[in-house]
C-alpha cells in the first residue's frame, strides 16, 4: 500500500518517534511480553504504530525492541505493511533502550544510515495502542516552546509513603499530583543532551524521561492534560479491556463510497451527513474500479464497515475490486469486515428492479465472500 501523504506539523518542526518495546511482561504473567500479545488477532505494538503512522506529518517511527524479538517485530511489520519503521536492538532498562532508539539519529553504528534528526522527537509506550493526534500535536507544540512537554492525568488514587516498620508514615494531598502519561516530546537536542549526561544510575533505574530533561539540561517540561485513553497495558485484565475497546471503536466508523457521478456523490453526501452524529464517517467519491491511494489508507488505518453505493446494473467487477484490495490489507483476519452494497434504481437507466438473475449472482457473491470473513448485504433504493 501506498504511504499517507505527509502532512505539515505542527509549528512546522520536523517531527519522529521512538516507541520502547522492549519490556518482558513480568507483571502481565504469562511467556509472552504484553507488547506482542494479541488483541483481536493483532500484536498490541501494531496498534501502537499504527497509531503513530497514520499521523501524517511524523517522519520516522523508531521501535526499540530487545534482541530476542528482533525478527518477530520485523515480521510483524511487514504482516501489516507499516511503513516508515525501523527496528533498534534495546538496552537491558527502559532508559538505555530510549537511548538507543535517540541514537539512530545521531550514530552511524545503531543504523545502517543515518535517519534525519527530526527537530521535536516523541517518545510514546508500545503499549498504549489509543494515542490520537490531537494529543501528540498538543505536546509536539509545547515541546517546540518549551523544550519538553508531557501528558498527565488526574491520580485515581491518593498516594501514601510507608515507614520503616510498614506504617503509614505520610500521604501526599491527591489534588496537587498528577500522573505522568505518554505521549511526551522533547527537542532532539535536549533530550539527547540529557541521556549523553545520563549516570549509570539515572539509565538503570530511572523511569521518567522529563525529570532527565530537567536534571540535566535544566528545562523545566510543558504539562499538558491528556485523555482518559492514554492508559497503558500493564496487566493481563488491560488485555480484555483493550479488546472491548478496540472493538468498540471499529464498530463506529464507517467508510461511505461513491462514484464520481452527480446523483451518486449527492446521496454519498446525504448519507454520511445523517450517520455522521452517530458514528464516524469517511466518505470518499472514487472509482472502484482503479487502484485508489485514498481508499487504501482508509483500509490501511483498519476500517471494518463500507457502504458502497451504485447506480448500475450490477456493480460485480468494481465490488470484486473492493474486496481484492480488503483480501491484500489482511484486515478480514482479524474481524469480519461489513460491506453493504446500495443499488439507486434512477428512472434514467431505463430499467426498474433487479432480476432473479442478479439476486442468484449476489447471493453466490456474498456467500463466497464469507469465506474470507467479509459479509456482503444489499439494499435497493427507487431514487426519483
Amino acid at each position: 500500500m501506498e504511504p499517507r501523504s505527509r502532512g505539515a506539523a505542527p509549528g512546522g518542526v520536523s517531527v519522529s518517534a521512538v516507541l520502547p518495546a522492549g519490556g518482558s511482561g513480568e507483571r502481565l504473567g504469562g511467556a509472552t511480553p504484553k507488547q506482542f500479545c494479541a488483541v483481536q488477532g493483532r500484536p498490541l505494538v501494531s496498534y501502537a504504530v499504527r497509531a503513530m503512522e497514520r499521523i501524517s506529518w511524523i517522519s520516522d517511527i523508531i521501535v526499540v525492541v530487545s534482541p530476542e524479538n528482533i525478527e518477530t517485530m520485523k515480521t510483524i511489520i511487514e504482516k501489516y505493511g507499516h511503513k516508515r519503521v525501523t527496528v533498534v536492538e534495546g538496552g537491558i532498562t527502559r532508559h538505555r533502550s530510549i537511548f538507543n532508539g535517540l541514537k539512530v539519529f545521531a550514530e552511524n553504528e545503531f543504523s545502517s544510515h543515518l535517519l534525519q534528526k527530526p527537530e521535536v522527537v516523541i517518545i510514546h509506550d508500545a503499549v498504549r495502542p489509543f494515542v490520537e493526534e490531537d494529543i501528540v500535536s498538543k505536546v509536539v507544540m509545547a515541546a517546540k516552546e518549551h523544550g519538553a512537554a508531557g501528558a498527565i492525568r488526574p491520580l485515581v488514587s491518593t498516594v501514601i509513603a510507608s515507614a520503616a516498620d510498614g506504617c503509614l508514615d505520610h500521604s501526599l494531598e491527591r489534588a496537587r499530583y498528577r500522573a505522568s502519561e505518554m505521549p511526551q516530546a522533547f527537542l532532539f537536542d535536549i533530550i539527547y543532551e540529557a541521556y549523553q549526561q545520563c549516570t549509570d544510575y539515572d539509565l538503570d533505574y530511572g523511569t521518567e524521561c522529563l525529570h532527565l530533561a530537567l536534571k540535566y539540561c535544566k528545562t523545566n517540561a510543558k504539562l499538558v492534560e491528556g485523555t482518559a485513553d492514554l492508559w497503558k497495558v500493564t496487566y493481563k485484565r488491560d488485555l480484555y479491556a483493550a479488546e472491548s475497546i478496540i472493538k468498540d471503536n471499529l464498530s463506529q466508523q464507517v467508510c461511505v463510497i461513491t462514484n464520481v457521478k452527480e446523483t451518486l456523490a449527492q446521496v454519498g453526501f446525504l448519507l454520511p451527513e445523517s450517520l455522521k452524529s452517530q458514528i464516524k464517517v469517511e466518505a470518499i467519491s472514487v472509482s472502484l474500479s482503479k487502484n485508489d491511494s485514498c481508499l487504501q489508507n482508509i483500509i490501511s488505518g483498519q476500517c471494518y464497515n463500507f457502504v458502497c453505493v451504485n447506480d448500475k446494473r450490477w456493480a460485480i467487477q468494481e465490488t470484486q475490486e473492493l474486496v481484492d484490495m480488503l483480501e491484500k490489507s489482511n484486515i478480514p483476519l482479524l474481524c469480519p469486515v461489513v460491506l453493504i452494497l446500495v443499488h439507486l434504481d434512477i428512472p434514467e437507466n431505463n430499467f426498474f428492479g433487479i432480476g432473479m438473475e442478479d439476486l442468484t449472482t449476489i447471493k453466490k457473491f456474498a456467500r463466497e465472500t464469507k469465506k474470507k470473513n467479509i459479509l456482503v448485504y444489499g439494499l435497493l433504493i427507487q431514487y426519483k
